[in-house]
């Protein structure tokens, strides 16, 4: 990863190319933004926005124990704990009486509360603001190589589960109908979007990652007329975003993070405005 971002002066003879945490923010937000994309697409169409949020709160809580723990890394414990968080959901979704939104929310408060139980243990919030707010500049060459695993065992791992997914957020009933194991997919397409979440949350923020599983879908379901469209404008509007929004917040000296959600949000009203005049 080192030598592409090497290679972007040469290939993008632009002034900001030639700082290297901009390489790296570029490199990062071209193997992100597309897993945001594509995930966006089964989050929106089986109204799973308040799940993925719910996945932002519980992060305080993985984050803290990691810390607490100090000889486990914060993000190798809030992969494990999103992992676990996401699944554990599921399967009290699956067979509570209680409804979705419902079950959600308990484990949501509950989760943000313990968070910032264990956050304010012996030194207050400061040493997790970085988590809160989010920084793309702050990617490393390491971090980018992990990006690249994670974005590669990302797409095998859709391809393997999509049409599962798809029948499921369609019909559940038929799906079962069908031989699909409601539970097990879910599972997988939760703990998939755990791992997802985890790892870009320390660039994103918490405070904002939902946006993100939730606007670029949202803006391609305005104007998309079939699947293939719906997931080919969530990913580009993903990558416009994520783009757009790095560039513009390095020559405005903004917020990264928030500045991509702000061009989401603006993407998804200027395709709301076009799929009303269709």
């Amino acid at each position: 990863m080192e030598t592409i971002a090497g290679l972007l002066p040469q290939l993008l003879p632009f002034e900001w190319a030639a700082h290297h945490f901009m390489q790296n923010a570029f490199l990062a937000i071209l193997l992100v933004t597309p897993l945001f994309g594509l995930m966006s697409t089964m989050v929106v169409a089986s109204r799973m926005a308040f799940f993925s949020d719910s996945l932002g709160h519980g992060a305080f809580t993985g984050i803290a124990i990691g810390v607490l723990l100090g000889s486990v890394s914060p993000l190798l414990s809030l992969v494990l704990f999103s992992v676990a968080f996401a699944v554990f959901i599921t399967y009290i979704k699956n067979k509570s009486t209680a409804s979705t939104d419902t079950v959600i929310g308990v484990f949501s408060s509950t989760a943000i509360a313990l968070g910032l139980m264990l956050m304010s243990y012996g030194g207050g919030f400061n040493k997790f603001s970085s988590y809160l707010i989010g920084d793309i500049l702050s990617v490393t060459p390491e971090d980018l190589s992990a990006l690249a695993v994670v974005f590669l065992l990302v797409f095998i791992a859709w391809g393997v589960l999509f049409n599962q997914l798809l029948v499921l957020s369609i019909n559940a009933s038929f799906a079962r109908s069908r031989g699909i194991r409601g539970f097990w997919v879910e599972s997988a397409f939760a703990a998939l979007l755990a791992v997802v979440v985890s790892i870009s949350i320390q660039w994103v923020g918490i405070l904002i990652i939902n946006a993100l599983l939730v606007l670029p879908a949202a803006a391609a379901r305005n104007v998309a007329q079939n699947v293939k469209q719906y997931h080919l404008f969530s990913v580009l509007t993903a990558l416009f975003s994520g783009i757009t929004g790095l560039l513009l917040a390095y020559y405005f000296n903004m917020a990264a993070g928030a500045t991509i959600v702000v061009v989401s949000s603006a993407v998804f009203f200027a395709t709301l405005l076009l799929g009303r005049r269709r």
